[in-house]
């Protein structure tokens, strides 16, 4: 049995995010959306699972390199036998809900007007290539059986923080029963203790308090939860992270070896990334290595409650909600008492700076922010050197493959960085005028 993870032309509204990585492997609950993906379809602990993707080109090498055991923009191997191609944005329902698949019938799943799964056997999968595999879904709606896939096609990162809450809960119920609670730690339980779930390596200090009244808490593997934390379920708390004092309100995921600290609410971090001291994170999105400084706060709540709007790919783009924080891309890092607006979109390698007001709303990948101008940040050598030293603190190593990614992005995305320039440059000139 074998299931292959495709990249739609869609994956890069998930920006800043998927600028480094391929959307299956954004962070929602506990789990990532290919390890739901899998799940969905009961194929996690099958021994002769065979893992596939398609990826974007600037990707391929990182991709292989993390999942050496995947087959990555193979060509042979899509087309060898029986497949499952499943949509990278696809948020599955409950495996209560699984299909079963049937090899000898083609099926497309669907949501609304776009397939988030295919089930196919070997002779349908003719024709099927790396270069055409949307095209070759699309034409297959007329061809093949369709059926509701339920679940989501997720569109941009704030839905994923909005449906933090519940695939918390579904991941929480799918947990191991022996991660319940533990009798040993020094914490003071609010609500239902089977709400909580504790791994047994977690070390917990005293003056902790957990909150599983609205749903679950859950601390993974090597976790440190210093005193006087404050944990409001539903939450997740990834494995060798480490809570400093933090106030971890509901709809919060953390994923490993980050450390936080001050107040986190209904947010993601994916990874590897610091927000040691006090300030304020709200109903945002984080990367991976990413350093926000002490006193960084971002708005998530317009002064007048009005509809968010975030820009994208230069479209200004409603969110349809009232609270939305910030997406903050990879390496990014943040200065002391940084203060980052509603709705902000800052990109991979980013250097912001403190102005004593609100940062830009947009700061493009390898731009900074200094003295209130936004800047181009494009001395590679520089990025990478630190970003080395920022990997190897956490016993990590920069790669060939990552530096080539990053050279590539850098130039990918010159053409954006220079409008953005450009533009910030004719409004500070109006300003003056």
């Amino acid at each position: 049995m074998r299931i292959c993870h495709f990249e739609d032309a869609r994956a890069i509204d998930l920006e800043p995010l998927t600028l480094t990585r391929p959307a299956f492997e954004l962070l929602c609950g506990c789990t990532r959306l290919a390890d739901k993906q899998v799940r969905y379809f009961s194929l996690a602990s099958s021994a002769r699972l065979e893992r596939g993707a398609i990826v974007r080109p600037i990707l391929e090498d990182v991709t292989r390199e993390q999942f050496p055991d995947w087959h990555i923009n193979d060509a042979n191997w899509l087309t060898e036998g029986n497949l499952i191609l499943v949509n990278s944005r696809w948020l599955p329902p409950s495996p209560s809900l699984q299909v079963s698949p049937n090899w000898s019938t083609p099926c497309l799943g669907m949501v609304k007007d776009e397939v988030a799964w295919a089930i196919l056997p070997a002779s349908s999968l003719v024709g099927c290539s790396l270069d055409n595999v949307e095209r070759f879904l699309e034409q297959g709606k007329t061809q093949f059986t369709v059926r509701p896939a339920g679940g989501v096609l997720v569109r941009y990162l704030w839905e994923l923080v909005d449906y933090n809450c519940s695939e918390i809960v579904l991941d929480t119920w799918l947990l191991d029963p022996e991660q319940r609670r533990r009798e040993d730690v020094p914490l003071a339980l609010v609500g239902p203790a089977d709400r909580l779930h504790i791994a047994p390596d977690a070390r917990i200090d005293p003056y902790v308090v957990a909150d599983t009244t609205q749903g679950p808490v859950v601390i993974a593997s090597g976790a440190v939860i210093t005193a006087f934390t404050r944990l409001e379920g539903p939450c997740y708390i990834g494995a060798g992270t480490q809570l400093l004092s933090a106030r971890i309100r509901a709809g919060t995921s953390i994923g490993p070896c980050c450390r936080v600290g001050g107040e986190v609410e209904a947010s993601i971090l994916l990874g590897y990334s610091n927000k040691y001291h006090d300030g304020f994170l709200g109903h945002a999105y984080i990367g991976s290595w990413v350093n926000l400084g002490a006193g960084t706060n971002n708005s998530d709540l317009r002064n007048d409650y009005g509809e968010v709007h975030v820009c994208l790919h230069g479209q200004r783009i409603a969110t349809g909600r009232s609270k939305v924080g910030c997406f903050v891309g990879d390496h990014t890092k943040t200065g002391l008492s940084t203060q980052l607006n509603t709705g902000t979109y800052a990109g991979a390698f980013c250097n912001l700076l403190p102005t004593g007001g609100l940062l830009p709303r947009v700061i493009p990948s390898f731009c900074g922010v200094w003295n209130g101008r936004l800047v181009e940040n494009t001395n590679l050598e520089a990025l990478l050197a630190t970003a080395g030293r920022v990997l190897h603190r956490r016993g990590k190593t920069l790669s060939t493959a990552q530096q080539e990614l990053v050279r590539r992005l850098c130039e990918q995305q010159e053409n954006d960085r220079r409008q953005a320039l450009r533009d910030a440059e004719l409004r500070r000139l109006r300003r003056i005028a």
